[in-house]
Order: C-alpha cells, then sequence, then structure tokens
C-alpha cells in the first residue's frame, strides 16, 4: 500500500490536477499511479508533465530514453520505474528482452545507444561530477552537445519519479519487472 495518497480516480485528484490527469489519460488511456500520486501536488503534475512533454520533443529517440529510463531506475532500485519503463521499453519504443536486460546492467546492444546509457549511468554514479574523458566519448559515440545535456535532463527527471516512488512505495500497476539475475 502506498504511504502517499493514490487519488482512486480522476475525480478524487484534487481539482487544479484533473485537467492534467483527463490529458494523462488521453495519451496513455489511463492513468498510472504515478501520475495520481503526483496529483497531489498540482504544482508538481504541471512540471513533471511539462518537462516530460518538452523532453520528448527533444532530439534523443524514444528508444534511447526508454533505455536511460531503465538504466536509472536500476542504480536507484525504483521497483515502479523498472516495471513501467520494462513495459513501455517493450510495448512502445519496440524494446526487446535482451535489450531491457542490458539497460537495466547500464549497457545496450546498439552501439550509439550503448554510449548515451553508458554516459547516464556515469553521471548517476557521479552525481554529475563526470570526466573530460567521459564527455569526449558520448561525443564521439555521435551525441552533440544539446542531446548531452538532454541525457543528464533524464537522468535527473527519471532519478524524482524514483525517489518519489521509493518515498511514496507507490502500488506498482504495471506487470512487476523480475530481478535481474546476478
Amino acid at each position: 500500500m502506498s504511504r502517499l495518497t493514490t487519488p482512486a480516480s480522476i475525480d478524487a485528484a484534487p481539482a487544479p490536477a484533473r485537467p492534467l490527469l483527463n490529458a494523462v489519460n488521453q495519451q496513455l488511456g489511463s492513468v498510472p499511479n504515478l501520475f495520481r500520486v503526483v496529483a497531489n501536488s498540482p504544482a508538481a503534475l504541471e512540471g513533471y508533465l511539462g518537462l516530460s512533454g518538452a523532453l520528448a520533443k527533444g532530439s534523443l529517440p524514444a528508444p534511447t530514453r526508454e533505455r536511460i529510463a531503465l538504466a536509472v531506475a536500476q542504480i536507484n532500485d525504483c521497483g515502479y520505474c523498472l516495471s513501467a519503463h520494462s513495459y513501455l521499453g517493450k510495448h512502445l519504443a519496440q524494446l526487446g528482452e535482451a535489450e531491457i536486460a542490458a539497460n537495466r546492467h547500464g549497457r545496450s546492444l546498439d552501439p550509439k545507444a550503448e554510449a548515451a546509457v553508458r554516459f547516464a549511468t556515469q553521471v548517476m554514479h557521479a552525481r554529475g561530477h563526470v570526466s573530460d574523458a567521459e564527455v569526449q566519448a558520448v561525443r564521439l559515440a555521435g551525441y552533440d552537445d544539446a542531446q548531452i545535456v538532454e541525457i543528464v535532463q533524464h537522468v535527473a527527471l527519471n532519478t524524482w519519479t524514483n525517489y518519489l516512488n521509493s518515498v511514496a512505495q507507490t502500488e506498482i500497476d504495471f506487470p512487476v519487472a523480475q530481478a535481474l539475475a546476478a
């Protein structure tokens, strides 16, 4: 059971959050528990949706964004986000099981995506204090400065949802991701 209120429906959410949750429902066909927990603060929900929407317009492809989300969720041990992004990675970004497993290990089977995922994990582990060589490696893989900024922003946004779900103990409403094999 969640430690923070999860409104049972859009109508049970705070009034200012309802139009935002209706938009999520229209886009996804449902309102996952994460969004309903965030709706406790309509300002936080507006910020989350705004930043998510802006990043979706960025230059990183959706599969790479999901790969980063999986790597970050694994590092932060967020069961909710591992489950959500495993599902989204498979069904929306068309990532295979082997790729999802690689992403959770901070890797990718795709050579270009490998550099982005590796850099995202370096940002996580170093808390942003990456080396010149690490920045140069992601550049050499074909990522420009705008994409490097987006990778860092995806790390930050996913870390926020990981932390919120850990604090809230958000009930997982996706197929539960299995633990990685040792």
